[in-house]
């Protein structure tokens, strides 16, 4: 474990890369018959590989979520500057 405190956007993350894991065992097992000439797996299987996307898009709001977050940390702790003229 570590000692750094969650950030925002780290659950997404997470939870992104999880649906993302899911998705690519279900890929793998869809693509296995093809290669060891048996029979193809049920569509179910084929709809749960689509979860590799999905993974993908959850953890890339993650991402951003976190980079926002970070930003509007930067700005607030910035002191103001007076305005150009």
């Amino acid at each position: 474990m570590s000692d750094e405190t969650p950030q925002a956007g780290d659950l997404l993350v997470r939870i992104g890369a999880i649906v993302f894991l899911v998705g690519a065992v279900a890929t793998l097992a869809t693509v296995l018959p093809l290669f060891l000439g048996t029979h193809p797996l049920p569509w179910v299987f084929y709809w749960v590989s689509m979860l590799m996307g999905a993974g993908f898009l959850i953890a890339g709001a993650g991402v951003v979520r976190s980079v926002t977050a970070q930003r509007r940390q930067a700005e607030a702790a910035a002191p103001s500057a007076p305005p150009a003229r």
